[in-house]
This record gives C-alpha cells, sequence and structure tokens, in this order.
C-alpha cells in the first residue's frame, strides 16, 4: 500500500497529528491521543489503533495491557489536514486508564470539575 496520503497531512514541527477516537455507533469521543507518521501508517495498516506515546517516547498500542483495543470502522482527516478523526470500536468498553468508558469523565459545573462518569473497573484489575 503507498503511503503517499501520509504527506497531505500537515504534521506539528515536532511530527504529530492530534486525533480523537469516536466510538462509532454512539459517537461518543472516548479519548484524545496523538500519532506520529509510523503509528498511523501502522493504524491503517493493521486496523486497529497505535499511537505515539509522548510521555513514554514510544508507539503505543492501545490495549497493549489492558487488552482494551481499538477496532478502526473509519479513519477520517479535517478540512484543515491537522486532525485526524478515527471512529472505533472500543473493546471491553473500557477506553480511560481510570477504568471508566471516555477519558472525558469530567464536567464543569459550578466552577469546578466534576466527575461525571463512574469507573467501571478498578485500574488495578486491569493492569499490571
Amino acid at each position: 500500500m503507498s503511503e503517499s496520503w501520509l504527506e497531505e497531512i500537515q504534521w506539528t514541527e515536532d511530527g504529530l497529528v492530534p486525533v480523537i477516537a469516536q466510538q462509532h455507533d454512539s459517537g461518543r469521543v472516548v479519548m484524545f491521543a496523538w500519532m506520529n507518521r509510523e503509528s498511523l501508517a501502522l493504524t491503517a495498516a493493521e486496523g486497529y489503533a497505535v499511537y505515539w506515546s509522548r510521555s513514554r517516547n514510544r508507539l503505543w498500542r492501545k490495549g497493549e495491557e489492558s487488552g482494551h483495543r481499538q477496532k478502526v470502522i473509519d479513519m477520517q482527516l479535517d478540512c484543515d489536514a491537522d486532525v485526524i478523526l478515527l471512529k472505533i470500536e472500543q473493546e471491553g468498553g473500557i477506553a480511560c486508564h481510570t477504568g471508566r468508558e471516555s477519558c472525558f469523565y469530567r464536567s464543569l459545573k459550578d466552577a469546578e470539575w466534576q466527575t461525571t462518569e463512574s469507573v467501571l473497573k478498578d485500574p488495578k484489575a486491569i493492569y499490571k
């Protein structure tokens, strides 16, 4: 498969592109992460999300430890070619390392961030 499509992406100065992961059937945004050229090419080739972890400074296959992989249903590029939207099927129903469905589980209410979602599975039971 030719990788010329990667040339159309407007990468950041450090060679990354922001990526939004959205559950394909509900429309729920479950995660935000970054990809570099290699991780985006691997995602397209393998059909499962591979991100660039800035904290680990390495490729990160979503679910490599937890088993909560993200099967890619569709990959879309925004109008400015600088943001990727992955429409995914979240395996296990948990995208967040806190054990929640989504990483977006806090809402601003009365000038405070309030937790609005319960933990589905204790992270200690997910990660070794």
